[in-house]
């Protein structure tokens, strides 16, 4: 809590909010933020995302060493290169956990066994974030079906330094939520010396998953063949109602009739029932 009183002012550091900025910071910087991220990500930024988005902007200015958001902003737009993607990586928001609402793996693995008879299964897992959904979908599909089944996992994600962790597929075991000791001893090494607290996936988990890049407002998916299942959680969220609409009509069109769609808790898309028509708590049917 910032305190509002003088004394606060006195031998110790201004509240944050009386702070000199380290960098200029104007009204026009944010709207050229907010429509550069939109037409590169689609992600719609609203007016109380300032404090983040200079934040996190800030330490792209840091790396590359211009001294204004009007320089830096006038050089990205200059330029097609790889600080785009540092740019996006900025403006993205990560927030994941193994098994993260718990009710979809459920409903997931049931479909699985519903449906054995089915010889090959392609998933797509559309916000891979750190690696933690996709290993919980690819858990789930070996508690299902066996040790080996017969998956293909595509994982993306628009965020490159996530998906390099993801990649990696080593977390701190004290941040491990939603994993009870049976999945620790089945689908986890654990680290020794040097790396003891740290926990890995084990091989043949991870070989199971294909991590890339795919933005999902491009037009061009690197998808050659349509899926069974897609994960599209807590993702829609960060798009307006036009973008929505253009990427489920993108997923419609990469997936099986009468495939799964699962979405996040916060996302509703009563109005698309000509794509998909609702089948349970955030699941969706391809129609």
């Amino acid at each position: 809590m910032v305190e509002s009183s003088s004394r606060a002012c006195l031998g110790g550091a201004l509240p944050a909010d009386m702070q000199a900025r380290e960098f200029a910071w104007a009204n026009s910087d944010f709207d050229r933020v907010q429509k550069l991220i939109y037409q590169r990500a689609g992600i719609s930024l609203h007016n109380g995302k300032h404090a983040m988005v200079y934040s996190r902007l800030s330490r792209r200015l840091r790396e590359t060493g211009y001294r204004s958001f009007h320089e830096y902003l006038s050089w990205l737009e200059m330029n097609e290169g790889p600080e785009w993607q540092e740019f996006v990586n900025a403006l993205t928001t990560n927030l994941t956990s193994f098994f993260r609402e718990e009710h979809h793996f459920h409903i997931f693995r049931e479909h699985l066994i519903a449906h054995k008879e089915q010889r090959q299964w392609k998933v797509w897992c559309c916000a891979a974030s750190t690696g933690e959904e996709p290993y919980s979908i690819a858990m789930t599909a070996v508690d299902a079906l066996g040790k080996r089944p017969d998956l293909t996992l595509m994982a993306s994600d628009i965020d490159s330094k996530v998906l390099e962790t993801a990649g990696r597929g080593v977390y701190r075991i004290d941040g491990i939520k939603n994993i009870n000791n049976n999945q620790l001893q089945e689908f986890f090494l654990r680290g020794k010396g040097l790396n003891s607290g740290m926990i890995r996936i084990k091989p043949d988990l991870q070989n199971m998953i294909k991590f890339m890049i795919v933005n999902l407002i491009h037009d061009s998916w690197p998808f050659r063949e349509v899926f069974d299942v897609v994960f599209c959680r807590n993702v829609m969220i960060y798009f307006d109602g036009t973008t929505q609409r253009k990427v489920l009509e993108r997923i419609h069109r990469v997936m099986v009739p009468g495939g799964l769609l699962f979405v996040g808790h916060a996302e509703n898309f009563s109005e698309s029932r000509d794509l998909f028509v609702l089948k349970g708590k955030t699941v969706y049917e391809r129609t």
